[in-house]
């Protein structure tokens, strides 16, 4: 039905350097054919798209000029579920994979993908192993959150106690990363989608503006009756973000109002109320933290920040993401990273 294997997509935002590497691990310096596509082994096609979320450093024309037959698509900074939506509206394969512009493919990592979700029409998502740059696995797979979970996982809580049994449930720590599972859901850094899984469940719900959309599709293609599986036997290098302090307020705000999203939708207003005014009294005790430390002296610079941000949060008011509602926000860094280390604590 589909003439074309494998469709990449990738949403883009001031990343060239790391996009260029993301690019390159995708076509090895292969030409592309007339039609614009990218040969994989076992006579399969690839599709690359690149959606460029309004980027100022040049990251569009360094694409058109570096990996001729990648398709370009220009568009407003409308967010990463926006941005995917615009990519696989524009694909044409039968798979479609939405992977981040700081990842590197590793070695046969697509093929391995491709040959398991042909030997398992049931299943509609299918992720690879995380690896840092070092070598070290990153953890990708996650359990749906309990009504407790979001008290627990990337919160003050969390930073106190970091091996609390919600956010031990959440990060599934308690299975192998080395073994292939079938789980809730997979970080979208890497994500490969069958084509009927997307018609039947529909396309990234764009309320989220960033964090938690993955999460959602998930639970959405689960419904289905797709299985959601990890394959650590592909791997891809995933590099940890660098965010400006430019952006520390828009990377919290997104964060957690996508969680307040997130919990309106499945656990409803009641508990979607009581984990908001928890989120800001926590923020206002932090505010309150990183002022007395800028009052002693102690890291101003980094203190400032942290307080211009939570000031921020706390002046929002957290409202559940809808689009429009968080869109006034400076804009996001380009890769997702998590509030703070799952290890807590901070300087």
């Amino acid at each position: 039905m589909y003439e074309i294997d494998l469709s990449v997509v990738t949403v883009s935002w001031n990343v060239r350097e790391l996009l260029h590497r993301c690019l390159a691990s995708l076509t090895h310096g292969t030409a592309p054919s007339p039609q614009g596509l990218f040969p994989l082994p076992g006579e399969r096609t690839l599709q690359i798209l690149v959606v460029d979320n309004a980027s100022s450093d040049g990251s569009a024309e360094m694409v058109r000029q570096s990996f001729p037959g990648v398709q370009v698509l220009a568009s407003a900074n409308r967010g990463f579920a926006a941005g995917n939506n615009a990519g696989i509206a524009a694909s044409r394969g039968r798979y479609v994979l939405l992977l981040n512009p700081d990842t590197e493919v590793a070695g046969d990592a697509l093929t391995t993908l491709l040959d398991y979700m042909d030997a398992h029409p049931d299943v509609g998502v299918a992720g690879p192993q995380l690896r840092y740059p070092d070598g070290r696995r990153q953890p990708s797979r996650r359990r749906f959150p309990t009504p407790l979970t979001g008290f627990w996982e990337s919160t003050l809580l969390q930073r106190c106690f970091p091996r609390n049994r919600w956010a031990a449930r959440y990060y599934v720590l308690d299975q192998p990363d080395d073994a292939e599972a079938d789980v809730d859901w997979l970080v979208g850094a890497a994500l490969l989608v069958r084509r009927e899984a997307i018609a039947q469940a529909g396309l990234l719900d764009e309320g989220y503006f960033m964090y938690s959309e993955e999460m959602e599709w998930c639970r959405r293609i689960r419904m289905q009756g797709w299985r959601v599986v990890y394959q650590p036997a592909a791997v891809v290098i995933h590099h940890e973000g660098r965010s400006s302090e430019q952006v520390v307020a828009a990377r919290h705000l997104y964060f957690q109002t996508s969680k307040l999203r997130y919990y309106r939708q499945v656990h409803g207003p009641l508990w979607t109320a009581a984990l908001r005014g928890f989120l800001l009294a926590t923020y206002t005790y932090d505010w309150a933290i990183e002022g007395a430390k800028w009052l002693v002296g102690h890291k101003r610079p980094l203190r400032a920040a942290r307080l211009a941000a939570y000031g921020q949060v706390l002046r929002s008011g957290l409202p559940p993401a809808a689009g429009a509602a968080v869109g006034a926000v400076p804009e996001p860094p380009p890769v997702r990273e998590p509030l703070e280390p799952p290890q807590g604590g901070r300087p």
